[in-house]
């Protein structure tokens, strides 16, 4: 039964790979037909010597790698403006691009750089956003990050996370030196740092709500535990290691509990509530089936989790605080799991079984109706961007572990590849402040 219930996460931990250090290559399958054209102009530079930034081109690569742009090559430019009084709307208008971007970088006398930038639409000559924003010269990838956030915004209306994280889980090494890596990096698969390195297995990341800390469970010690870890500075805490399994850590919106899996008394799994501060423990499911695999909602009223009680896994819905017994949500197809809570609470990402393959699906949470995104043979591990656009996940590609991306509607489709060994476990940032 355990078995059956974890199967695409232990068939991906047998399989051995070469020893290397894994890079992150964004390959864009499939964008929206509807994509929308902008030109982001090269930024001027008033300052010494090159400018210490592409900000134009970060902000273009963003933009085309969400699917939902599509911008103008530099060589087809008629002029290269930054300013938006400067901005021809007739010239724009005959290159057929919805927007132009345009921009200044300024060396500042404490060192910082200003980076300026404007939002033209073309079609009235209207600006449509402006800001200023000052950074250390080293931090304007994440400031050009930050522009390709609000441009995303104020077209489509809805908030970017182009400069968020993701964690994932990389593995190198043959069987008899295997070596496992807790990464962070860019949404973008840039700026990889490794947050936690073992000879065994790394199960399981899950950012706090406020992006600062990561739960895991390790295996270093022998037996596996939850442990939590500040990004920043490394320190890490062992918050979990009862006998039997300890799994799945969630955290609750308000950062103060984890809901995890544990087989504490009787050896069965069923789902725990884990408060932090007082390290008090508090059982939530009491069944003869395994459960596991919880997921907080929103508003911290719900937690969703698997349980095959029904004989085959199935997502459930339960209530912490309340009397009632859990209740099921999925009824389509003869697996799901690994439920994730879309951030608004509606919808479920879960793996789902579907024509012989495992896939990620989305599930209406009030409804129950499913809908398959991905088409992988061995997909899973699926979690959320934090304005609810895209989901990350684990798949296969050339006989390798590999991360990939698609819309909540199916209509974008990204992977995450990495030039060597393995990469599966993504866990996707909250909104960085």
């Amino acid at each position: 039964m355990m078995r059956r219930l974890f199967l695409p996460a232990f068939l991906a931990c047998a399989l051995a790979m070469p020893r290397a250090e894994a890079q992150l290559t964004v390959q864009i399958l499939r964008g929206m037909a509807e994509s929308v054209p902008i030109a982001i102009v090269p930024l001027g530079w008033d300052g010494p010597g090159a400018a210490p930034h592409d900000v134009a081109e970060t902000v273009r690569a963003d933009l085309e790698r969400s699917g939902r742009f599509k911008p103008l090559a530099r060589t087809q430019m008629l002029e290269m403006p930054h300013a938006a009084s400067a901005v021809d709307p007739a010239d724009w208008r005959m290159l057929k691009v919805d927007y132009v971007l345009v921009g200044q970088l300024s060396s500042l006398p404490d060192g910082r750089v200003e980076l300026r930038y404007e939002l033209v639409q073309v079609a009235n000559g209207e600006r449509k956003l402006g800001a200023t924003l000052p950074a250390d010269p080293g931090a304007l990838k994440l400031a050009s990050h930050r522009v390709s956030d609000a441009v995303y915004e104020r077209i489509l209306g809805v908030r970017g996370a182009f400069s968020t994280r993701i964690a994932y889980v990389a593995v190198d090494g043959p069987v008899s030196a295997r070596r496992y890596r807790l990464m962070v990096a860019d949404a973008d698969g840039a700026n990889q740092r490794v947050a936690f390195e073992s000879p065994q297995p790394i199960l399981s990341p899950a950012w706090s709500p406020d992006g600062r800390s990561l739960a895991y469970v390790s295996f270093h010690s022998g037996l596996p535990a939850i442990y939590l870890q500040t990004v920043r500075t490394g320190e890490r805490t062992r918050v979990s290691a009862y006998s039997g399994i300890n799994g799945a850590p969630s955290f609750s919106p308000d950062g103060s509990r984890l809901a995890v899996a544990l087989s504490r008394r009787d050896g069965n799994v069923d789902i725990y509530q884990l408060t932090l501060a007082s390290k008090e423990l508090k059982r939530l499911t009491d069944d003869p089936a395994i459960d596991t695999e919880p997921a907080w909602s929103p508003d911290g009223r719900s937690i969703y989790f698997t349980s095959d009680r029904a004989g085959a896994p199935q997502i459930y819905r339960l209530e912490p605080g309340g009397d009632e017994r859990a209740r099921r949500i999925t009824f389509e197809g003869n697996y799901n799991a690994r439920a994730r809570v879309s951030p608004d609470g509606r919808e479920l990402a879960v793996v789902t079984q579907d024509r012989g393959g495992f896939r990620i699906a989305v599930v209406d949470a009030a409804r129950g109706s499913l809908r398959v995104l991905s088409n992988g043979r061995l997909d899973e591990s699926p979690s959320w961007a934090p304005n609810g656009a895209d989901i990350i996940y684990a798949t296969r590609e050339g006989g390798r572990g590999a991360l990939a991306i698609v819309a909540a509607d199916g209509r974008v489709q990204q992977r995450l590849a990495a030039d060597a060994g393995e990469v599966r476990e993504p866990a996707w940032s909250p909104f960085l402040h």
